[in-house]
């Protein structure tokens, strides 16, 4: 089986990571490591990283490493995580988002298949009262109809479908660094930009297995405001605006 190396951006995720860590230590196979990169958290983030290390260590669990990134930024934080892995393949994973049982498993089948450069799950999103389906369903086919629009001969040609990052996005290690990774500067939508790159080395498949995500954008801004800011923000990236410009519509939420 190859090396799967997990990453994961933090940022303030005290609330979410107790069970994030339970539901990590359920899967089985088990990944070859995680690598958990912070970008300044300034509340239990990082304390609960600490115990977590020390757990695994007395139990033989696989190897877990902390990084403290200088800049608060998923981009950069995940490029410092994949230059910190070891693994043949990578799954970039929020800390609000809980995997299959068996996600690693799904992730070395759908990458034996050569013509396939990357994958990622169908996001069920979810909180404690509710089951956003109807945001759920809306994020499922904007997977295929982003770029069908925006990209039409990505998608016919290539394969290319936009994943984001509640949707544990896995790829090989080394077509990540032959693409140029995620950029650096980008705020936002930094998914869909390495994806865009990505695709030069095979199809992007959204595989039919669910991970569960958190509400929480959901529950702070309401219904209709959030699934108009998704739908908004999807159509302003397909026809140019930039990322700096995107970022102001979306603040961050923990």
């Amino acid at each position: 089986m190859a090396r799967i190396s997990i990453i994961i951006p933090t940022v303030n995720e005290e609330r979410a990571l107790p069970r994030f860590f339970r539901q990590l230590r359920q899967l089985y196979p088990a990944p070859d490591e995680i690598i958990v990169v912070d970008g300044g958290s300034n509340d239990l983030t990082v304390s609960l990283i600490e115990n977590e290390m020390a757990t695994a260590t007395r139990n033989g669990l696989p190897v877990f490493r902390l990084i403290r990134s200088p800049i608060a930024r998923r981009s950069y934080q995940m490029n410092a995580g994949v230059a910190a892995a070891t693994g043949d393949y990578l799954c970039f994973l929020h800390a609000d988002t809980a995997l299959p049982d068996d996600a690693l498993m799904v992730i070395e089948q759908t990458l034996a298949n050569p013509k396939l450069a990357a994958g990622g799950f169908i996001s069920l999103m979810r909180g404690p009262l509710r089951t956003c389906w109807f945001t759920s369903f809306h994020n499922f086919i904007k997977t295929y109809y982003a770029p069908l629009f925006f990209r039409p001969y990505l998608f016919f040609a290539r394969g290319a479908r936009l994943l984001f990052g509640d949707q544990a996005i896995f790829c090989r290690r080394e077509q990540f660094l032959a693409c140029g990774g995620y950029a650096n500067e980008l705020p936002i939508m930094e998914e869909a930009d390495m994806l865009l790159r990505l695709v030069q080395y095979g199809r992007i498949r959204q595989v039919n297995r669910v991970v569960e995500s958190s509400d929480r954008r959901v529950a702070k801004w309401g219904f209709w405001r959030a699934n108009a800011l998704f739908l908004y923000v999807g159509i302003l990236w397909g026809v140019g605006y930039s990322a700096e410009k995107l970022k102001q519509l979306y603040e961050d939420i923990r």
